[in-house]
């Protein structure tokens, strides 16, 4: 009997992941612990590994770029000429009992096909509270095996069978979910139904006055003009795919605010010098400015909570710890390793972790947990001569804060013309979350830390 191969669980927020590539061919004779699968989340690209000896057989209906939910069981190892079989890579077998939460079985006449249920915490949670028998509940996750939040809404006729970003994706365009037809698993929506929904208008809406008199209508957006070269065609697919949609839930989604600020960087730069000449040698490497403004940024979030916060349902939370992300460029696309409790870190702890992180993600080696939990992202733009911009806020943050280049400027000064060294803070908030006079406080407070980084020694 083959070994079952499963999307393993990716940290406690990940639901579904990307398909990205197989290592190794269909028959291929494999040993315990290779890397023989690539799979993606938003965040990062993480390897499956042979849990046993023999030859990998993967499920036809698994393709690469596919979206499958965690916990689904995608091939099956074992001898050379057994292929891939359904039955060994039963749903309800997939599931270790260590990641997942069991319900008895519903009545044999009502469910003779699961001996057992498997439910996930929120879907557990949903289920309580509306008085929702999960025996009688239809699985979507995990191959069919695991009871999600989806399942528990469709069931009480809230909102059909839907992928999170299908879901995502209908409340942007304000589509019923209920006039979508699903073409994913078991009649699951997906996201390309839901877009494939919002881009149907009827016929009547589309014929314009011109067109009805024949006059020629320019080409629909998007459309190269005629004779337009095309040099590269690079497919919106994997990570820069969750990306894009992510980016454009947050856009469509949030009430955003930009504050901007211009502070008096010169003794920040004076310290971080001072610093560099003092620290480089015994800590292995020269404190950065990115160190220095997360210890200020963290220290301003611990006195203002309000800004430590976050959107669930129809209520706000203000959360108990400060978890700092730190937006990173990578081949992969923009990713955020988050530093925990950066508020009860010295510079000196923050910085060695920071940098741990930044090399695991630009080697596409992050761990699950490294780039998840941010309550509040920093996004520094400044070495590559931006002296201010409009940073997307990453959801379900309240706030982001981007840095900009520190230059020299010319400024008045005890009455006198001054070269002093300038700096450009842009604060973009949720106003559904805060309002402008707190976070403006809020931004104040980080402007005065940064003209005077000697309050950090007493804050």
């Amino acid at each position: 009997m083959g070994e079952q191969v499963y999307v393993p669980k990716l940290g406690q927020t990940v639901e579904e992941v990307i398909l990205g590539k197989w290592l190794v061919p269909d028959g291929t004779k494999v040993e315990r612990g290779q890397e023989i699968l690539e799979v993606e989340t938003d965040k990062a690209v993480f390897t499956v590994e042979a849990p046993v000896r023999g030859y990998l057989h993967i499920d036809p209906q698994f393709a690469e770029h596919a979206v499958v939910p965690v916990l689904a069981v995608v091939g099956i190892i074992g001898g050379q000429n057994e292929g891939f079989d359904a039955a060994v890579a039963a749903p309800a077998q997939a599931l270790p009992n260590h990641t997942a939460a069991e319900l008895p079985a519903a009545p044999a006449a009502e469910a003779p096909d699961r001996e057992r249920i498997f439910v996930s915490p929120r879907a557990r949670r949903l289920a309580r509270e509306k008085g929702v028998d999960l025996a009688r509940v239809e699985a979507s996750g995990a191959g069919g095996a695991r009871i999600v939040e989806r399942d528990v809404m469709a069931y009480l006729g809230q909102v059909p069978r839907a992928t999170p970003v299908a879901q995502r994706v209908a409340v942007e365009a304000g589509l019923d979910l209920s006039q979508v037809p699903g073409s994913g698993l078991r009649g699951t929506i997906t996201r390309i139904d839901v877009e494939r929904a919002r881009g149907t208008v009827p016929a009547a809406a589309m014929t314009l006055p011109e067109q009805r008199a024949g006059v020629a209508m320019p080409a629909a957006a998007g459309t190269p003009p005629e004779g337009a070269e095309v040099l590269e065609r690079v497919p919106l697919a994997g990570v820069r795919k969750i990306i894009a949609e992510r980016m454009a839930t947050s856009v469509h989604t949030t009430a955003r605010v930009t504050l901007v600020t211009e502070a008096d960087a010169t003794e920040l730069v004076n310290i971080r010098e001072k610093l560099k000449a003092a620290l480089a040698e015994s800590w292995g490497f020269a404190p950065g400015y990115n160190d220095l403004l997360a210890r200020i940024v963290a220290i301003a979030l611990h006195k203002h909570p309000y800004m430590n916060a976050r959107i669930t349902g129809d209520a706000i939370e203000r959360l108990a710890h400060v978890n700092l992300g730190m937006a990173v460029d990578t081949e992969r696309g923009l990713l955020v390793p988050v530093i925990r409790d950066a508020d009860r870190k010295p510079v000196h702890q923050f910085a060695v972790e920071f940098r741990a992180l930044v090399e695991r993600a630009r080697a596409g080696r992050s761990l699950p947990d490294d780039l998840s939990g941010g309550t509040f992202t920093i996004t520094n733009l400044g070495m590559y001569d931006i002296d201010a911009f409009t940073p997307v806020i990453n959801l379900p943050e309240a706030a982001i804060l981007g840095v900009g280049r520190i230059v020299e400027k010319v400024v008045p000064q005890d009455g006198q013309p001054a070269v002093r060294k300038r700096l450009t803070l842009s604060l973009v908030f949720d106003h559904r979350l805060v309002d402008g006079a707190p976070a403006a406080r809020f931004l104040q407070d980080i402007k005065r830390m940064v003209e005077e980084p000697y309050l950090l020694l007493v804050e």
